[in-house]
Protein backbone atom coordinates (compact mmCIF):
# COMPACT_ATOMS: atom_id res chain seq x y z
CA UNK A 1 0.00 0.00 0.00
CA UNK A 2 2.77 2.48 0.94
CA UNK A 3 4.42 1.85 -2.28
CA UNK A 4 1.26 3.83 -3.98
CA UNK A 5 1.45 6.76 -1.71
CA UNK A 6 1.94 10.24 -3.64
CA UNK A 7 5.67 11.88 -2.74
CA UNK A 8 4.25 14.20 -0.16
CA UNK A 9 2.74 11.49 2.06
CA UNK A 10 5.70 9.75 1.84
CA UNK A 11 7.75 12.98 2.77
CA UNK A 12 5.68 13.54 5.80
CA UNK A 13 5.97 10.08 7.13
CA UNK A 14 9.48 9.77 6.80
CA UNK A 15 9.51 13.29 8.58
CA UNK A 16 7.43 11.53 11.31
CA UNK A 17 10.43 8.93 11.85
CA UNK A 18 9.55 6.25 8.85
CA UNK A 19 12.47 5.52 7.04
CA UNK A 20 11.29 3.33 5.04
CA UNK A 21 9.48 6.30 3.39
CA UNK A 22 12.69 7.76 2.27
CA UNK A 23 13.80 3.97 0.73
CA UNK A 24 10.36 4.17 -1.30
CA UNK A 25 11.29 8.23 -2.57
CA UNK A 26 14.85 6.91 -3.63
CA UNK A 27 13.30 3.89 -5.53
CA UNK A 28 10.61 5.94 -7.38
CA UNK A 29 12.81 8.44 -8.52
CA UNK A 30 16.33 6.39 -8.98
CA UNK A 31 15.62 5.82 -12.75
CA UNK A 32 14.89 9.07 -12.94
CA UNK A 33 17.20 10.79 -11.39
CA UNK A 34 20.11 8.47 -12.54
CA UNK A 35 19.83 8.62 -16.07
CA UNK A 36 19.82 12.96 -15.35
CA UNK A 37 23.41 12.50 -13.81
CA UNK A 38 24.33 10.10 -16.49
CA UNK A 39 23.50 12.21 -19.51
CA UNK A 40 25.67 15.07 -18.19
CA UNK A 41 28.44 13.36 -17.15
CA UNK A 42 28.89 10.14 -19.07
CA UNK A 43 31.04 7.79 -16.14
CA UNK A 44 28.55 6.15 -13.77
CA UNK A 45 31.02 6.04 -10.58
CA UNK A 46 30.37 10.31 -11.03
CA UNK A 47 26.97 9.61 -11.46
CA UNK A 48 26.36 7.63 -8.93
CA UNK A 49 28.39 9.94 -6.21
CA UNK A 50 26.36 12.97 -7.49
CA UNK A 51 23.28 10.80 -6.95
CA UNK A 52 23.94 10.07 -3.61
CA UNK A 53 25.00 13.46 -2.72
CA UNK A 54 21.77 14.78 -3.99
CA UNK A 55 19.99 12.62 -1.42
CA UNK A 56 21.94 13.45 1.53
CA UNK A 57 21.30 17.22 0.25
CA UNK A 58 17.45 16.15 -0.22
CA UNK A 59 17.84 14.68 3.54
CA UNK A 60 18.98 17.40 4.92
CA UNK A 61 17.12 19.78 3.73
CA UNK A 62 13.56 17.96 5.10
CA UNK A 63 15.29 17.74 8.43
CA UNK A 64 16.07 21.06 8.34
CA UNK A 65 12.04 21.89 7.41
CA UNK A 66 13.17 23.87 4.34
CA UNK A 67 11.42 22.10 1.88
CA UNK A 68 8.38 23.64 0.88
CA UNK A 69 5.76 20.24 -0.29
CA UNK A 70 4.15 21.39 -3.50
CA UNK A 71 3.52 18.73 -5.21
CA UNK A 72 7.02 19.64 -6.99
CA UNK A 73 9.15 16.50 -5.41
CA UNK A 74 11.00 15.38 -8.03
CA UNK A 75 11.55 18.67 -10.28
CA UNK A 76 13.05 20.05 -6.89
CA UNK A 77 15.55 16.82 -6.46
CA UNK A 78 15.92 17.53 -10.29
CA UNK A 79 17.51 20.62 -9.39
CA UNK A 80 19.42 19.36 -6.50
CA UNK A 81 21.03 16.90 -8.83
CA UNK A 82 21.69 19.93 -12.14
CA UNK A 83 23.07 22.01 -9.55
CA UNK A 84 25.52 19.18 -7.87
CA UNK A 85 26.57 18.31 -11.65
CA UNK A 86 27.45 21.94 -12.06
CA UNK A 87 29.52 22.26 -9.16
CA UNK A 88 30.95 18.87 -10.08
CA UNK A 89 32.55 20.72 -12.90
CA UNK A 90 33.15 23.84 -11.40
CA UNK A 91 35.36 21.47 -8.94
CA UNK A 92 36.80 19.44 -11.53
CA UNK A 93 38.33 22.55 -13.00
CA UNK A 94 37.52 20.51 -16.66
CA UNK A 95 38.17 23.92 -18.70
CA UNK A 96 40.93 22.68 -20.96
CA UNK A 97 44.07 24.75 -20.72
CA UNK A 98 45.90 26.05 -23.61
CA UNK A 99 49.57 27.11 -23.68
CA UNK A 100 50.38 29.29 -26.51
CA UNK A 101 53.55 28.76 -29.36
CA UNK A 102 54.92 30.47 -32.43
CA UNK A 103 52.54 27.67 -34.45
CA UNK A 104 49.75 28.38 -32.55
CA UNK A 105 47.79 30.93 -30.45
CA UNK A 106 45.22 30.88 -27.65
CA UNK A 107 42.84 33.56 -30.22
CA UNK A 108 42.96 30.85 -32.93
CA UNK A 109 40.60 29.27 -30.71
CA UNK A 110 38.63 31.74 -29.38
CA UNK A 111 35.50 31.18 -31.64
CA UNK A 112 35.86 27.46 -30.34
CA UNK A 113 32.31 26.96 -29.36
CA UNK A 114 33.26 24.93 -26.67
CA UNK A 115 34.37 27.83 -25.36
CA UNK A 116 31.28 30.16 -25.81
CA UNK A 117 30.05 30.30 -22.70
CA UNK A 118 26.48 32.29 -23.76
CA UNK A 119 25.61 28.78 -26.19
CA UNK A 120 26.96 26.60 -23.12
CA UNK A 121 24.18 28.84 -21.28
CA UNK A 122 21.12 28.39 -23.83
CA UNK A 123 22.03 24.76 -24.45
CA UNK A 124 21.83 23.82 -20.09
CA UNK A 125 18.62 25.83 -20.60
CA UNK A 126 17.43 23.58 -23.62
CA UNK A 127 18.45 20.39 -20.99
CA UNK A 128 16.72 22.22 -18.37
CA UNK A 129 13.38 22.51 -20.40
CA UNK A 130 13.84 18.92 -22.18
CA UNK A 131 14.04 17.33 -18.61
CA UNK A 132 11.32 19.48 -17.44
CA UNK A 133 8.63 18.19 -20.30
CA UNK A 134 9.92 14.63 -19.85
CA UNK A 135 8.55 14.97 -16.50
CA UNK A 136 4.93 15.70 -17.56
CA UNK A 137 5.42 12.12 -19.80
CA UNK A 138 3.19 9.15 -18.52
CA UNK A 139 6.06 7.16 -16.49
CA UNK A 140 6.20 4.39 -19.08
CA UNK A 141 7.19 6.86 -22.17
CA UNK A 142 10.13 8.09 -19.89
CA UNK A 143 11.32 5.36 -18.83
CA UNK A 144 11.51 4.50 -22.70
CA UNK A 145 13.06 7.72 -23.81
CA UNK A 146 15.32 8.35 -20.82
CA UNK A 147 17.03 4.22 -21.83
CA UNK A 148 16.80 5.26 -25.11
CA UNK A 149 17.94 8.87 -25.57
CA UNK A 150 20.48 9.27 -22.39
CA UNK A 151 21.47 5.35 -22.10
CA UNK A 152 21.50 4.12 -25.86
CA UNK A 153 19.69 1.24 -25.49
CA UNK A 154 18.28 -0.96 -28.04
CA UNK A 155 14.91 -1.35 -28.32
CA UNK A 156 15.68 -4.93 -27.70
CA UNK A 157 17.53 -3.74 -24.45
CA UNK A 158 14.80 -1.60 -23.49
CA UNK A 159 11.89 -4.75 -24.11
CA UNK A 160 14.08 -6.56 -21.74
CA UNK A 161 14.84 -4.54 -19.13
CA UNK A 162 11.10 -2.84 -18.75
CA UNK A 163 9.51 -6.64 -19.44
CA UNK A 164 7.76 -5.42 -22.50
CA UNK A 165 7.59 -6.78 -26.42
CA UNK A 166 9.57 -4.69 -28.96
CA UNK A 167 6.54 -3.15 -30.12
CA UNK A 168 5.31 -2.14 -27.34
CA UNK A 169 8.75 -0.05 -26.13
CA UNK A 170 8.83 1.36 -29.62
CA UNK A 171 4.97 2.32 -29.30
CA UNK A 172 5.75 3.76 -26.19
CA UNK A 173 8.60 5.73 -27.75
CA UNK A 174 6.49 6.87 -30.24
CA UNK A 175 4.18 8.31 -28.22
CA UNK A 176 6.88 9.96 -25.85
CA UNK A 177 7.96 12.12 -28.93
CA UNK A 178 4.47 12.99 -30.12
CA UNK A 179 3.44 13.97 -26.71
CA UNK A 180 7.23 15.88 -26.37
CA UNK A 181 6.06 17.62 -29.66
CA UNK A 182 2.67 19.06 -27.91
CA UNK A 183 4.17 19.60 -24.66
CA UNK A 184 6.91 21.85 -26.45
CA UNK A 185 3.91 23.88 -28.65
CA UNK A 186 1.90 24.16 -25.60
CA UNK A 187 4.57 25.67 -23.66
CA UNK A 188 5.82 27.79 -26.37
CA UNK A 189 9.55 26.26 -25.83
CA UNK A 190 11.59 26.88 -28.59
CA UNK A 191 14.26 24.07 -28.33
CA UNK A 192 17.11 25.82 -30.30
CA UNK A 193 20.17 28.39 -30.19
Amino acid sequence: MELQAEDSTLIRNYLSGDERSLEILINRHNQRISSFIYSKVYDREITEDLFQDTFIKVIRTLKLGKYNEEGKFLPWVMRIAHNLVIDHYRKSNRMPRYEGSPEFSIFSIMQDDRLNAEKQLIQDQIQSDISDLIAELPEDQQVVLQMRMYQDMSFKEIAENTGVSINTALGRMRYALINLRKLIEQNNIVLTN
